[in-house]
């Protein structure tokens, strides 16, 4: 029986990292596409969010055969409850990135309009915590995955500059109002992924410590 939950257990943790991995490929192309005004990758990452959907029942499917054949206990307990949340965090994270694949299909930048540096900064920070979180369950490293919670702040205060210049932006040029908020919409987007890459750091230090520290201020 031990070797059969620890098999099943394996092979639970390699499927995530593999949705984990098309999440990480989603984000960067979706935001490349945004930057490039590329609409044909655009189109192929909506496209795969079918695959990342598909996936996310599968492992959840999986989950819930655990708990009825093994009733796993402890460790494997909380491995198998972050699993479940983890699966979730990144299923959320894919419709985040068809979300600005769909920015990149839908708004054109004006011409005059550039992007500004802050949101090629929190972009790339969103997709460092993602990758640092998936990292952190791959090696159960709830150190990593506290760094990951502190790295949420410089998102969010990126975010408060692109909103400001954003605001700014249509005050001062009526005529490129769509471009402006096709660049605040995005960076919603950027501040939502990292806010899930947090959660899933959040569910490693659970599996890992069995502490329980969302929505816990301060904490790291």
């Amino acid at each position: 029986m031990a070797q059969h939950i620890e098999r099943q257990l394996a092979q639970l943790k390699e499927r995530i990292l593999h949705i984990g991995t098309l999440v990480e490929e989603a984000i960067a192309k979706s935001i490349t596409a945004f930057i490039n005004r590329d609409k044909k990758l655009a189109q192929r990452v909506m496209l795969n969010d079918d695959e990342i959907d598909r996936m996310e029942v599968e492992v959840e499917e999986e989950c819930l055969k655990i708990f009825a054949l093994y009733q796993p206990v402890a460790a494997d307990l909380r491995l198998v409850v972050s699993v479940l949340k983890i699966n979730n965090d990144l299923e959320r994270i894919g419709d985040l990135a068809k979300n600005i694949a769909k920015r990149a299909s839908s708004v054109a930048l004006t011409d005059g309009v550039e992007l500004p540096p802050e949101i090629l900064a929190m972009a790339t920070l969103a997709q460092e915590m993602v990758r640092e979180s998936l990292e952190a369950v791959v090696n159960s490293d709830s150190a990593l995955a506290r760094r990951v919670r502190e790295e949420d702040d410089a998102v969010d205060e990126f975010r408060r500059q692109v909103r400001e210049m954003v605001l700014a932006g249509i005050k001062a040029e009526t005529e490129q109002v769509e471009s402006l908020l096709g660049i605040n919409a995005v960076s919603t987007h950027i501040e939502r992924i990292a806010d899930m890459a947090t959660n899933i750091a959040e569910d490693v230090i659970y599996m890992v410590e069995g502490d329980i520290v969302r929505h816990r201020a301060g904490d790291a």
